[in-house]
């Protein structure tokens, strides 16, 4: 693409945001219907808290299950499991309790998570290449796992980055549709390969689009995938500050910019879509605050809005929820890898609904 094409795409990006302005106001000022569950998440044996990646709830709307980057300190941020034996992969019960844990020494960098219908645990790991030791063979691989743990598939080739049917590089993310096919979002870093990726629930390679850029159909870091329940495919363009609707066949729909800049995207059984906005700031999407903004998943309507109380748009990174996910019974649940600048901690949170 060249430069004039890209100021156009990025004019009219910004143009289409300017549509939501009054919108995006008012949530922001809405009544906060959540609060904090503080202490939700405990972890036995005395295991500090890691970073957080996704968190996704179980299939009985109830149990959580997330990634928890082992418990390396802040400075190993990218690479905290990478000489852990710690299980990242954990499942808590309704009172924030682990009731099952697995893959321990399998990953580096775990990031995204996804379960099928029939209870499959499918996780990504998205460390980049300068921090795979050498000689490793963990990174840029998906892996299914059954609920208690077992290995049941992996696609990709075990720490060996590249653009391949069978290739990922930094894959963060991965959603599985109701008939099994999974999406896999294949690019956390700009320079990735900005791609989805689409495979069987055996592993066979379906079809894939996307490339870098910012017009429609291209991305610049992948963060978030999700499947409304419409069966529309919804990507987290991170960096581009939009989200990006397709059908399953890769065919695009449209582009919202109305929550903020998406770092995980959940639905639940209401007909709402939960944004996790963790990286907004006076830089990086001037006007747009952090927090988790709520809306309609059918219109893109953002009705409320839950503003991380210690979040900074003066300090970069962000410092909230990066991924979300919401139970039977309304409850946000949202996974924080940086310690927040009031808070000194990482955080798997709990957003309890105390209004309709």
């Amino acid at each position: 693409m060249s430069y004039r094409s890209n100021i156009v795409s990025m004019a009219i990006m910004f143009a289409v945001a300017s549509l939501f302005v009054s919108e995006q106001s008012f949530a922001q000022n809405s009544t906060n219907a959540y609060q904090i569950v503080e202490g939700w998440a405990k972890l036995p044996g005395g295991r500090e808290m890691g970073a957080v990646g996704k968190a996704v709830v179980d299939n009985d709307g109830r149990h959580v299950w997330a990634v928890i980057r082992c418990d390396a300190p802040q400075e190993m941020f990218g690479r905290e499991c990478v000489d852990s034996d710690l299980d990242p992969i954990l499942k808590f019960d309704p009172d924030g309790n682990v009731v099952e844990s697995f893959g321990g020494g399998m990953f580096i960098w775990p990031h995204g998570l996804d379960i099928d219908s029939d209870g499959n645990i499918w996780v990504t790991d998205a460390v980049r290449d300068a921090n795979i030791p050498t000689g490793d063979d963990r990174g840029h691989l998906i892996v299914k796992f059954s609920p208690t743990g077992e290995v049941l598939l992996t696609i990709g080739s075990p720490g060996e980055s590249g653009d391949g049917p069978y290739q990922f590089t930094e894959p963060s993310d991965v959603a599985v549709a109701a008939n099994g096919d999974v999406f896999i979002a294949d690019g956390h870093s700009e320079s990735g390969n900005n791609r989805v990726a689409k495979y069987s629930s055996r592993g066979q390679f379906l079809m894939s689009w996307g490339e870098t850029g910012y017009a429609p159909g291209q991305f610049r870091a992948l963060h978030a995938i999700a499947i409304d329940p419409d069966g529309r495919v919804f990507v987290g363009d991170r960096s581009n500050s939009r989200i990006q609707i397709f059908d399953q066949d890769g065919n695009y729909s449209a582009t919202w910019t109305q929550f903020g800049r998406p770092s995980g995207i959940a639905f639940d059984t209401e007909g709402r879509i939960f944004v996790a906005d963790s990286e907004s700031d006076n830089v990086q999407n001037p006007g747009f605050e952090m927090g988790i903004r709520i809306g309609e998943y059918e219109t893109g309507w953002v009705k409320e809005f839950i503003r991380f109380p210690w979040a900074d748009p003066n300090i970069l990174p962000g410092n909230g929820a990066e991924f979300v996910t919401v139970d039977l019974e309304g409850n946000i649940y949202g996974g924080e890898p940086v310690p927040g600048p009031h808070l000194n901690q990482r955080s798997l949170r709990k957003y309890k609904r105390v209004r309709p």
